[in-house]
């Protein structure tokens, strides 16, 4: 069976379960990643909490991708916003300073290694859910 998905299932997969992983783990403990991440605030523990909810919510959509590529290829802009906006955000705060720059890696891990694939699945299958009206 030839299956045109196949690569894009297993990055989905893989973003699903990485984010069922990072969301659970930023949740239960988020003093862990602020003192992985250099930021020294007690304050910054309920944002935190809230940006690891937000990931786990993101790994139904990717699982949604990953079983049924076709059916659910709109869902890549959702999923591209959030992995655009986010180090875009990022940037300004690191840049402000509001944010140390050590930061930066959770983007990179969160964000930025998941374009080259996300980014291509939706200029090859993401198009045809914008130009096609849903039935």
């Amino acid at each position: 069976m030839n299956d045109e998905f196949r690569v894009y299932r297993f990055w989905f997969y893989a973003a699903a379960i990485y984010n069922v992983l990072w969301g659970t783990a930023v949740v239960i403990s988020p003093e862990t990643l602020l003192q992985l991440a250099g930021v020294r605030t007690p304050a910054a523990m309920p944002l935190v909490q809230v940006l690891g909810m937000m990931v786990g919510v993101y790994a139904y959509g990717y699982y949604l991708l990953a079983r049924e590529p076709a059916r659910y290829s709109g869902l890549i802009w959702i999923a591209l916003g959030g992995k655009t906006f986010g180090p875009m955000g990022f940037l300004y705060s690191a840049a402000a300073g509001t944010l140390p720059w050590s930061f930066g890696w959770v983007c990179l891990l969160n964000d930025v290694i998941w374009w080259p694939v996300f980014w291509t699945f939706a200029l090859k299958y993401g198009i045809r859910a914008i130009a096609t009206p849903a039935q």
